[in-house]
């Protein structure tokens, strides 16, 4: 075993980056690891029962089921990212100038990481818990990226960037800066992983690492008598459509399927109207608990919800509504685990078909079968220690 040293992670303020990061900075805590976790004061109650040391800020960034914007623009969202570092790096630099880590890990949409890692001269590793790029990422993405480049809005974002970085000491183009080959941690399974072939070297691929707390919470347990489980959840971001929520409760009343929809702080669920008597909501749920239960999931194919569905051998109905869920859900209909709807299509029976065979078809609960037994048999949280230690000088 290591000497026990000083691992800093640099989070990001939304409960969907946090929660993949969770078990793996446990374990580095079991292991002996002093850890500091540095994340928006709204959520460090997310990170206290790890181990870590909370060190919190005023974050920019909206609340994950608050005021993001409606159409995910690139730009709007990098620059919102681009704010969130200029504004807290300061305040971490503060922190850290006299109890610099030996080691800093970071979330994908941190931008503050590598500059404070450059800044301390540590090495730096990303912990993804989404895609990692590939060999060929720029070219397959050209349209996007000339967009981003181009524009007013992305043009504006590359010049602040620049200003960023120089009066951080970093004299680099904010495009090459951003497009760097760093070592990276990968919390997804390989399958989820497009063009893993063509993974850029340095990734070191560990699979899902759901933490175990939050596996043992089990904070809903269906009621006497449910029948089939089927959870219904887009989200907590671009989920402002209840007009999903209500085709599916229209779509299964007075069925055997016991229906939990989970519709975030955007819907309002007493405008969904009298609901059938076998149709639950709730702003929030235990995600893990229904999944663990559940024979079906409506999911936006977000990643993890995509991670966590196949962790229990879910099939899904996936309905993308922004930004990387369209891809996810494409990955999803190729491994033949479920069935996948465009949004604007929705209807009460079209939904209970998709439903009725994702849930029934006997080639996808094998496809699960076997990749559930892959999930489960990997590193995992262990791995991904492993992977982080490595890195300590």
């Amino acid at each position: 075993m290591r000497t026990p040293r000083h691992i800093a992670m640099i989070g990001t303020t939304t409960p969907s980056h946090i929660y993949p990061s969770l078990g793996v900075i446990a374990e580095l805590v079991r292991r002996g690891h002093r850890v500091s976790y540095a994340v928006g004061d709204r959520l460090a109650g997310l990170v206290e029962p790890t181990g870590a040391r909370p060190v919190t800020y005023p974050s920019t960034l909206p609340a994950e089921d608050g005021d993001w914007p409606d159409n995910p623009a690139a730009e709007l969202v990098t620059r919102m990212l681009l704010t969130e570092a200029v504004t807290t790096l300061p305040a971490l630099a503060r922190h850290f100038d006299d109890d610099r880590p030996d080691l800093l890990i970071h979330d994908v949409a941190a931008q503050a990481g590598p500059v404070l890692a450059a800044r301390w001269n540590v090495p730096a590793v990303l912990l993804s818990p989404t895609w990692v790029p590939w060999d060929g990422f720029e070219q397959d993405n050209a349209e996007a990226l000339a967009a981003l480049h181009t524009s007013v809005p992305g043009k504006e974002y590359h010049t602040a960037f620049a200003s960023w970085l120089h009066d951080s000491g970093i004299d680099r183009d904010p495009w090459e800066w951003l497009g760097a080959d760093r070592p990276a941690v990968s919390l997804i399974p390989p399958i989820l992983q497009p063009h893993l072939d063509r993974v850029r070297p340095g990734v070191r691929h560990v699979g899902p690492c759901l933490d175990p707390a939050r596996l043992a919470e089990r904070a809903w347990t269906a009621p006497p008598g449910a029948g089939r489980v089927l959870l219904v959840s887009l989200g907590t971001v671009y989920n402002d459509r209840p007009d999903i929520y209500r085709a599916a409760a229209t779509a299964f009343a007075g069925t055997d399927w016991h229906v939990v929809m989970a519709v975030g702080r955007r819907v309002d669920p007493a405008a969904l109207g009298p609901l059938p008597a076998n149709v639950e909501v709730h702003r929030g749920v235990d995600q893990l608990a229904v999944l663990a239960a559940a024979s079906a999931f409506v999911t936006h194919a977000g990643m993890g919800s995509c991670v966590e569905a196949l962790w229990f051998g879910v099939p899904t109905v996936a309905i993308p509504l922004a930004a990387e869920q369209f891809g996810n859900a494409a990955i999803l209909a190729a491994l033949g685990v479920g069935e996948q709807l465009a949004a604007d299509r929705v209807s009460p029976p079209l939904l209970r078909v998709a439903v009725e065979s994702a849930a029934s078809r006997a080639e996808i609960a094998g496809r699960l079968a076997g990749i559930r037994a892959v999930l489960h048999a990997n590193g995992g949280i262990e791995a991904a220690a492993d992977a982080v230690e490595s890195f300590l000088p």
